[in-house]
This record gives C-alpha cells, structure tokens and sequence, in this order.
C-alpha cells in the first residue's frame, strides 16, 4: 500500500465515471485514507477529504465506518500489517526479535509520527484509543500470543509464564521511547531487550 500514495484517484479515474463496485470502493477509501493520514496528519485528515480521494460519497464511508478513528486504524492496520507479521525461524526467541525489528524500523518512518499521534489523542478521545487498541494493538499481540503458545510446545519456553505481561515487557519499551524520544529505537536496543527478557523465561538457549 505505501508504494502507491498519491495514485488513488487517478487509479479509479481510469476505470471510467462510474462508481468503483463495493469491493473497489472499500480498497479505495483505506488508499486514500493512508494517503491522507501521511501527508496531513490524522487531525487534518476529513472524511471529505478521504471521499473526494477515493471517489466515492461521504455515506459509503459512514456504512462501513462509524468514525474517522476507526477508519484511520484500517487503514494504517492495511498499509503495515505485511510488514509487522511474525517470520516463523523455527525459535521463539528469533521471531520475536525479527518482528519487533520490524516495529522499529516503522517507528523509525513517518508511520511512527501517525503512531505516536493516534495514542496521545487517544488519550482523551476514548473512540480513538479504543479503534487503536481493537484494530491495531490486538490484532498484534494476538500473534504474538501464537509464537509464544509455539515455544512452549517446543520446549523453549516455560509453561507457567504469564504471556500478556512477556508481551508488555517486550514491546512497552519501544513505545515508551517513541513517545518520549528521551533515546533512539534501535536494532540494537531490540537485541538488549530480547537478551534481558527472554532467558528469565526459561528453557532458552542463552547461547
């Protein structure tokens, strides 16, 4: 999605003055929504704005969401959900660290600006923090979860840990520091927390 900014509206021009079919108009206005949010940030953003981009109504955007938060989060969940999966190494320990790599590398671009936005006006617009937390924080540590569930089953993760604070203990510190910016989100910062946490999980290779 990232690699096609700016192209929305001529992309459903060439299709003609019709109106794109259902499918087309849902693709269209996640585009154009993405598009929007990095070029003016999501306070400037306007369902109007994202309606004109994407060529369609203002009421086909309201049928499928019921704000602009919620549109933002599918939006920003389409464009970087490829990019945050979880590779699958064979070790817990190595997936872990390549995804949150990942989550760096992001933090790192504009879409860590959109991030950081999205969570400190979450905090006095509940609809917000609520559309960033169901579209967006769960549907990661969900997978998260998984990898983890994995590496109990293979042994290299001990059966009595609590998964929710391992995550929060992986992963809080990297948003910590894109809020603050008091220091760099790093590769290297990645590999101290990766070697600071996960051998207190037991049965890790420390190696």
């Amino acid at each position: 999605m990232p690699k096609v900014v700016g192209k929305t509206t001529a992309k459903l021009q060439s299709r003609g003055r019709g109106r794109p079919r259902s499918d087309e108009a849902h693709q269209s206005i996640l585009q154009a929504a993405y598009e929007l949010v990095m070029e003016v940030g999501f306070t400037e953003l306007t369902i109007e704005g994202v309606a004109a981009r994407a060529g369609v109504g203002k009421p086909t955007i309201y049928r499928r969401w019921s704000s602009k938060a919620r549109l933002v989060m599918d939006a920003f969940l389409a464009a970087t959900n490829p990019e945050l999966s979880f590779p699958n190494t064979g070790e817990v320990k190595e997936d872990i660290r390549l995804q949150m790599q990942k989550l760096v590398k992001i933090m790192n671009s504009p879409r860590g600006q959109v991030i950081a936005t999205l969570i400190g006006g979450g905090q006095t617009d509940p609809e917000m923090i609520e559309a960033f937390v169901a579209n967006w924080l769960s549907p990661r540590r969900k997978d998260c979860t998984q990898v983890i569930k994995k590496g109990i089953q293979r042994g290299e993760i001990r059966s009595d840990i609590d998964i929710e604070a391992v995550i929060d203990a992986l992963y809080s510190p990297l948003f910590y520091r894109l809020l603050l910016k008091h220091a760099p989100l790093t590769e290297e910062f990645v590999d101290e927390l990766i070697n600071l946490i996960m051998p207190g999980l037991g049965g890790i290779d420390n190696s």
